[in-house]
């Protein structure tokens, strides 16, 4: 019963913070770029007034249109039950790392339904470049991850994996893990439409990617939709830091192993925040079509760990 405790707390928390985690990166990249930036605390005020506010629905949009937020925001707080965050433990124990693919790809799914059944031009445009980067993101997603797995030796048990990395000590680190987490990180700037792969920020319709699927929604399903994207965002960067550098986790669901891991966590999470701001300072949005080029590397990548894994 502890242990399911401290699994639902990690996935309240890991829900809780997502927004917090959103304001630190628009905050690191606005100093960055020296201007002054909204509070890291913006995001919960931006969630909180577009819940009030009522919404706003194209008259050729069909009810599927309502049910993409709902369906988005019921995917990720699934993996937010899923995913190890500061205890290995997870309130969803039976998850698998091809469940978890399978989730992610559902959301993008249903976000490029929700695009489409806008009615918009610029949401179809939005809708159809999404469709084209996936199928390149999902197989170097699940590549990076097989990967990490077939490493830790334990199977497609998600809360598995951080156990067996940690009984590894040091060991673990090999070009496996460095060529998977790579592979993984360039994943998640593609995942959560981030630059050189998309613009946040942007208001230019004819270069959105994500925000141009979103441009009919407003109000509560503006909001989810948005709270949706953060929370993946925190979910893609708890993987990062607890699948593939797992050390500090709690193992146990006592009070101080449970502290340490949360200060583990908030730290990893700071640092790819920064690392995130830095990119999108350094590095500006690729054209289109260099877009697969940076996406085969992301692919390479992991299969060159995979190949690594077998050969070491």
């Amino acid at each position: 019963m502890i242990d399911m405790t401290a699994a639902l707390l990690q996935a309240i928390v890991m829900i809780a913070v997502s927004p917090l985690i959103t304001g630190v990166i628009r905050k690191v990249k606005a100093r960055m770029q020296r201007r002054t930036g909204s509070g890291i605390l913006q995001p919960y005020r931006d969630l909180i007034k577009l819940f009030r506010k009522d919404e706003t629905v194209s008259d050729s949009a069909s009810w599927l249109f309502r049910l993409v937020p709902y369906v988005c925001m019921a995917s990720m707080l699934l993996l937010a039950l899923m995913v190890p965050f500061f205890f290995t433990g997870t309130a969803a124990p039976y998850g698998d790392l091809i469940a978890l693919v399978y989730i992610f790809t559902l959301y993008r799914f249903m976000m490029v339904l929700g695009g489409l059944e806008g009615g918009s031009v610029f949401g179809g445009m939005g809708s159809s470049r999404e469709t084209m980067m996936s199928v390149l993101i999902e197989p170097a997603l699940l590549l990076s991850i097989m990967a990490i797995a077939g490493l830790a030796g334990s199977g497609m048990a998600i809360s598995v994996i951080p156990e067996a990395l940690l009984a590894m000590g040091v060991a673990a680190v090999t070009p496996v893990l460095i060529l998977a987490a790579a592979s993984f990180f360039i994943t998640l700037l593609a995942e959560n439409a981030r630059v050189p792969f998309d613009n946040p920020a942007t208001h230019l319709e004819l270069t959105m990617v994500h925000e141009g699927m979103l441009l009919e929604y407003s109000g509560r399903g503006l909001g989810l939709m948005e709270f949706s994207s953060m929370l993946r965002l925190t979910i893609f960067m708890s993987l990062l830091g607890s699948l593939f550098f797992p050390w500090g986790i709690a193992a146990d669901a006592d009070p101080l192993s449970l502290m340490i891991g949360f200060a583990a966590i908030m730290a990893k999470l700071l640092f790819l925040a920064f690392a995130i701001a830095a990119v999108e300072s350094a590095v500006s949005k690729f054209r289109l079509f260099r877009l697969p080029n940076l996406l085969t590397v992301s692919f390479v990548l992991s299969l060159l760990a995979m190949i690594s894994l077998y050969i070491l």
